[in-house]
């Protein structure tokens, strides 16, 4: 064993007796996993940098489980500058244009932190270690964004898509100045591309406690996503983006606050709340 890791997935490196570096990943797996792996060997195949899944997903007990090739090196980009916002996006809309050549079964339900569109009553979705946990010590402005975002969210009329809900500079490795790998391909979603997008232009400076990009990093994000891809959002676009930002800042907030976690997500989201609520027109 090289490395292990228990997050949401467990991953382990492995060495096998010939001497060749594999990883093997373990999840939960409510039937997404097949379609996250299918797609990533089909952008794997077509050059696009990121692991190459050497099996397809296998069933053990409540686990879906595959390998894929060892992609190691490449360096953390660290900052939430414009120019670094803008660097992301350029990888984000190269991404999302590939994932719209992918057919596959929508990875669905969507992971928790995009998942605004649950069906069953309440804010959050249901996550039992989080649920069990004193409520009352999540800021009451969190839970109000939350509300407020996903209004704006579900009131959306926009085609899903499948896209990578969890961009974050964390998983993501550069070298020379070009990206290397883009990881956690499990966190593959099927939602609104604007909504997608909005997401990433707050997560992507998070390369460790998740945190919220400042408003014009965002801003340079959304604006240089829509230039590589060629196309301007439309203001209700525009819109469910800023909204998705909020959502997905809430909801780490929150689950730092259940957990203990760093406060610089909450603070980041208590400053800026207002004019990205103002944005999303709700």
């Amino acid at each position: 064993m090289l490395f292990q890791s228990r997050q949401v997935s467990m991953v382990f490196g492995l060495r096998l007796v010939g001497g060749r570096d594999v990883v093997v990943k373990a999840r939960p797996d409510e039937g997404r996993a097949a379609s996250c792996v299918a797609a990533q060997s089909w952008l794997a195949e077509r050059g696009f940098p990121c692991a190459r899944p050497l099996t397809p997903v296998i069933s053990v007990g409540t686990l879906g489980v595959h390998a894929e090739e060892f992609r190691p090196d490449g360096e953390v980009l660290h900052g939430d500058s414009p120019e670094i916002a803008e660097r992301c996006a350029t990888v984000f809309a190269r991404l999302m244009a590939a994932l719209a050549d992918v057919s596959v079964a929508p990875p669905l339900p969507n992971p928790p932190w995009v998942r605004w569109d649950r069906t069953d009553a309440g804010l959050w979705p249901m996550i039992d270690f989080l649920d069990r946990r004193d409520q009352s010590v999540v800021p009451d402005h969190i839970v109000e964004t939350a509300e407020r975002a996903r209004k704006r969210l579900l009131a959306a009329d926009l085609p899903g898509v499948l896209g990578h809900a969890d961009f974050e500079a964390q998983n993501l490795r550069w070298r020379g100045g070009q990206v290397w790998a883009v990881h956690d391909w499990d966190s593959l979603a099927w939602q609104p591309e604007a909504a997608l997008v909005g997401a990433a232009s707050g997560a992507f400076a998070s390369s460790g406690p998740p945190t919220l990009a400042p408003i014009a990093s965002s801003e340079a994000f959304l604006r240089a996503y829509q230039d590589r891809r060629g196309r301007v959002f439309t203001a209700a676009e525009l819109e469910v983006a800023w909204a998705a930002s909020l959502w997905m800042a809430a909801y780490n907030a929150r689950e730092m606050a259940l957990c203990g976690g760093g406060s610089a997500g909450a603070d980041a989201l208590r400053v800026q709340a207002a004019e990205r609520l103002r944005r999303a027109r709700v």
